[in-house]
């Protein structure tokens, strides 16, 4: 039986093609040089249907639960004041308070400190959100969910249940656990003088939102809560859609004022940033973010937030109309490598690059 989702036309006519290659390849007379290929194809294809075949199960099913319980169990235990130091950012009556979880992963208190109202934003461990609830002394009115996956979404149940009048808001594309409130792009959430307001940003998954809250009304830089799509130095896998989407997702964000705020969804700068190092090692700007995320990471700090002016300078994934970066990554796609990259064929490159970096 095929798969939610999958079509049992599409396995059928795949099977076939692929047991066709199978027979071509054998029969040929270079049939070293063809099983050596055929394997080649076969394991990266068993890679991909394995990966469907896990993610499916890991987003649909409650397999995934059970997966993220263990994430949750073994990073309580390995990380028991959390994987990172983290700082506060305190405005005018507004406080942004990350609150680092499971391995890498980060959820944020976003506080109205004269109405004592807060908004969690991921709030993947419920253990560790409601207890730097109750160090503010605030009560919980609303979670905004970026996605769906349960390292962002895995604390809704527990905290939407211990703080009744608290609402669930995110994407009606994702199937985020007990949503109250769905959300389309550009609804704007007000709680107290908070201000957010949703950004479409599909890719990473099909329903994938950012967060902005505006700064105008405590006269300080807006914050972008960024989720999967965007990190220092990085941006999140295209896992529901296609380089397109992803650029499209990118370029709404890009379209944000230099002096946002950056608050990314894990902890990556470092591993990012060496991967950036890579495709631009005379990137200058890279070198001295390097050099602060070493010494912040030698002392376990966060390194959040960064801005999208600092972004745009060093962060691969938003520089994809560089001419400097299209050479960084040599021949184009052309038959004779004379045709320059379209923006999101120079992104789906830069993903498999860093892919194989991460891989050695």
């Amino acid at each position: 039986m095929a798969w939610q989702g999958w079509s049992a036309p599409w396995l059928w006519v795949s099977g076939c093609g692929l047991l066709l290659l199978v027979l071509v390849l054998l029969v040929s007379p270079r049939s070293c040089r063809a099983r050596r290929t055929l394997r080649g194809l076969f394991m990266a294809r068993s890679k991909r249907l394995l990966f469907r075949i896990g993610y499916s199960l890991y987003t649909r099913t409650w397999l995934g639960y059970l997966f993220y319980r263990q994430q949750l169990r073994r990073a309580r235990n390995r990380y028991p004041k959390g994987h990172s130091r983290t700082q506060p950012r305190l405005f005018n009556g507004v406080k942004v308070l990350p609150i680092p979880v499971l391995s890498d992963n980060y959820s944020y208190l976003i506080i109205d400190t004269q109405a004592r109202l807060a908004v969690a934003v991921d709030p993947s461990d419920p253990q560790a959100v409601q207890a730097s609830i109750e160090k503010e002394g605030v009560n919980l009115v609303a979670i905004l969910c970026t996605h769906k996956h349960w390292d962002h979404s895995g604390g809704n149940r527990d905290l939407s249940r211990r703080h009744q009048d608290c609402r669930v808001y995110g994407s009606p594309q994702d199937g985020i656990p007990y949503l109250t409130h769905p959300l389309c792009h550009q609804d704007v959430v007000s709680v107290g003088r908070l201000q957010i307001r949703a950004l479409a940003t599909p890719g990473h998954t099909q329903g994938h939102l950012v967060y902005l809250l505006d700064g105008e009304p405590y006269k300080g830089p807006s914050c972008l809560f960024s989720g999967d799509l965007l990190f220092l130095s990085g941006c999140g896998r295209t896992f529901e859609g296609t380089a397109e989407t992803m650029l499209s997702s990118l370029d709404t964000v890009l379209g944000l004022g230099d002096d946002t705020l950056l608050w990314p969804g894990h902890e990556y700068a470092e591993e990012n940033l060496g991967f950036a190092g890579v495709v631009e090692p005379e990137n200058l700007a890279r070198e001295r973010k390097m050099q602060w995320v070493q010494r912040q990471r030698m002392e376990r700090k966060s390194t959040c937030p960064s801005t999208l002016g600092e972004e745009r300078s060093y962060n691969p994934f938003l520089r994809t109309h560089c001419l400097v970066l299209q050479e960084a990554l040599g021949p184009g796609p052309g038959p004779t490598g004379d045709d320059d990259y379209s923006r999101a064929q120079l992104l789906e490159k830069l993903r498999q690059l860093k892919d194989l970096h991460k891989s050695k």
